[in-house]
């Protein structure tokens, strides 16, 4: 494999990855999820920069900044981020109780109107059914619907 398809397949994995970070930060809601999701296209242009920097080298110059040594300072960059994002992500759902984007609408500044989303149906606390384990050691209970289920007629 010579030099340049190998160039060719980093740049599409580190195009797919930036492009499954933006839609995932454009669609969902949750924003531990969109946060991931902006690490997931930081990583995308890693791999870019990376194989930049295989690629064309240093060209010769032995102290030029290479792709390395931008992901290097990306990273650094990304912690700082991470951290930061994190705080103000836990203090806000701290706050509010939940972590959807748009519970947030307070945020927003004077004069803005809320956005509403008619799409997606409100999710109300009778309809959130949680799984339950049971104790250790005891047999758990037999699901009806299960029992009672047929596939044929």
């Amino acid at each position: 494999m010579n030099e340049v398809s190998l160039l060719y397949n980093y740049l599409i994995v580190g195009s797919l990855l930036f492009a499954i970070g933006l839609i995932g930060f454009l669609v969902r809601r949750n924003m531990i999820v969109m946060f991931l999701c902006a690490e997931m296209m930081l990583q995308g242009v890693a791999v870019c920069l990376v194989a930049f920097g295989r690629f064309h080298g240093s060209l010769g110059n032995p102290t030029a900044w290479d792709g390395q040594t931008l992901v290097i300072f990306m990273i650094t960059v990304a912690a700082c981020e991470a951290g930061i994002a994190m705080a103000l992500i836990l203090m806000l759902a701290q706050r509010t109780g939940n972590l959807d984007s748009l519970v947030w609408q307070d945020l927003r500044e004077e004069g803005q109107p809320a956005f509403i989303d008619q799409q997606v149906p409100e999710e109300r606390a009778e309809d959130q059914v949680w799984p339950t384990l049971t104790p250790a050691g005891r047999e758990p209970l037999p699901n009806e619907d299960e029992q009672t289920h047929r596939s044929r007629v």
